[in-house]
This record gives C-alpha cells, structure tokens and sequence, in this order.
C-alpha cells in the first residue's frame, strides 16, 4: 500500500466530549467517505486486522477517497461520557462536529458521503435526514431492514448489551467460511456498547427506519449479503424499504455473493468496497451534472 493509505487514530472534542476514529487520507480526495460502524465494534470494523485488501479504509484512500471511520458515540473515546450521547439529535451533532474537526481545513473533494453497517445505519440515516443531510453526496446502508427473520426475531428477542443469548454468534457470523480467522476470534470487538443501544435497537425497525427514511433527499445504496441471517430481504421486503425512501432521487439495490452479515470484514469485502466506490463515483458524476445544468440555466 501507498503512504497515502496509511491508517492513523484520532481524537477531537466535540462540544466537550471526545470523539475517536480512524482516518486515512487521500492527497486530493474526489469525496470524503464516513463510515460508521454497527453494534459491539469500534472504528477498526473498517480496517480488517492483518488484511490491507479488505480494509475500507485503506483501499478507500489508495483509490482516492479520504476515509473517516468513527467511533460511533458511546463506543471509543466518548464511551466514558453516557450522558452526553443519551439523546439522537446530541449523537447526530457529536458525529457531524467530529468530521468536521477531524477534516479540518484538509480537502474534501467534492463532499461528504456516509455510510452504515447494521447499528451504525440509524445513526447514518439520521444524520442523512438532518437538515445538514441535503448536502451529503449519498448514503450507504447495509445489514439492516425492516423485518427480522423468523429464527433471529426468536434469538434477538432476549438479547441486550449484557446477555447474548444462543445463536447469536450463528446469526452475526456464519458460515465462518467467509471470513478470515483473526476477525472470528474477536479481535474487532468491543469491550462495551452504551447504555441508548437497547432501545435503539428495539425503535429501529417498528418506528425509527420507517420515520426517517422519507425524509432522505440524497441518493441511497443499499446493500445486502448473500447469506445475510438477521434481516429479511427478499424481493417484497426491499420493495417496501424501497417505497420508504420517496423523497430519495434513487435507490439502488446491491446483493453482495459469498458475503455474511459483516460485509466489511468477510473475504469478499474488497468487491463490496469496490462497489461503494463506484457508487460514489456516480454520485459525483450526478453531482457534476446537475450544478452543471443550474449554471446553464
């Protein structure tokens, strides 16, 4: 890998909390891409231990996107402070002032694009349904939906920070085929999750997905895993994810082969990065077109 794919922590304040994550920058970035990663991680989700290539933010920054992947709060530096990321609209700000701390008066290309993996997509969606969201060049979901399958609503009903019941390891990490051993032996894990996530977790698909999407008026990736075990995503439940985000100009389905529900720590991660790219090459281009065509006017 290139200097500029190296990989290096930060830490900022944001309104007296700190903020951590992990940066890898491009020397004249097209887009600045913002991970967010799910439940039980930190930041080192997108960086896949011992395996450059399937890093996003490695090959992120070797192909020309400067990649910022937070620690969402409540995990990482912010952890110690409950209280201040209690509320969503507190953790939308808290993540917007730590991009914009971290990016500072460095190069942003064309923009702002996010991206969610499982927890880390309420955050991503909220932040994309913020007023701010409109200047966003898209956003990325995967591994969430809006209906459990029947076997992981029965293992997830039980679950909380504390207890993890059985079959959710199968559920989160089958078949461990697909992914290398150093991620099956936990070395992504994170020690403790914050005390909002339980109910987090239970609005997200009866209430908060549902509430927010509509309000999304940037293009939407959505990604799903071949064998994907935690969400139903069939074609009649993607047509109702689909239907949701009505003030989106596009909404794009991506099914990703020989993947798990962990796309980005799987064997086939660096296709999946690939297809993020190209994605937001073509919000760029969309982008491109469409001040072209207000200056022609």
């Amino acid at each position: 890998m290139s200097g500029a794919s190296a990989v290096r922590p930060r830490v900022v304040i944001v309104d007296g909390v700190p903020m951590s994550a992990l940066v890898a920058e491009a020397d004249d970035p097209k887009a600045v891409i913002v991970a967010i990663h799910g439940g039980g991680t930190t930041a080192i989700y997108f960086d896949c231990p011992g395996h450059p290539s399937l890093s996003l933010l490695r090959t992120g920054a070797a192909a020309g996107f400067t990649v910022v992947a937070l620690d969402r709060p409540g995990y990482g530096s912010s952890a110690p402070y409950p209280e201040a990321v209690d509320l969503p609209e507190r953790r939308v700000n808290l993540a917007y002032g730590a991009v914009d701390r971290i990016l500072g008066q460095r190069p942003r290309g064309a923009g702002l694009f996010l991206m969610g993996h499982s927890g880390g997509c309420e955050l991503v969606l909220r932040m994309g349904a913020d007023e701010r969201g409109v200047d966003l060049l898209g956003i990325e979901l995967a591994g969430t939906g809006r209906q459990y399958h029947p076997a992981a609503r029965e293992i997830l009903k039980t679950a909380t920070r504390e207890r993890r019941p059985a079959g959710l390891r199968e559920l989160l990490w089958h078949p461990e085929s697909l992914y290398p051993p150093e991620v099956l032996g936990g070395a992504t894990v994170s020690p403790t999750a914050p005390a909002y996530e339980d109910q987090m977790v239970a609005n997200w698909a009866r209430q908060d997905f549902p509430a927010l999407a509509p309000a999304v008026r940037i293009p939407v990736h959505f990604s799903i895993a071949e064998h994907e075990s935690v969400w139903q995503n069939d074609t009649s439940a993607m047509t109702e994810i689909a239907a949701l985000f009505s003030g989106s100009p596009g909404f794009t389905v991506h099914r990703q082969s020989d993947a798990g529900h962990n796309l980005s720590l799987g064997h086939t991660a660096a296709d999946y990065h690939a297809k993020i790219f190209a994605f937001v090459a073509e919000c760029l281009a969309e982008r491109t077109n469409t001040e072209g065509d207000l200056e022609a006017g």
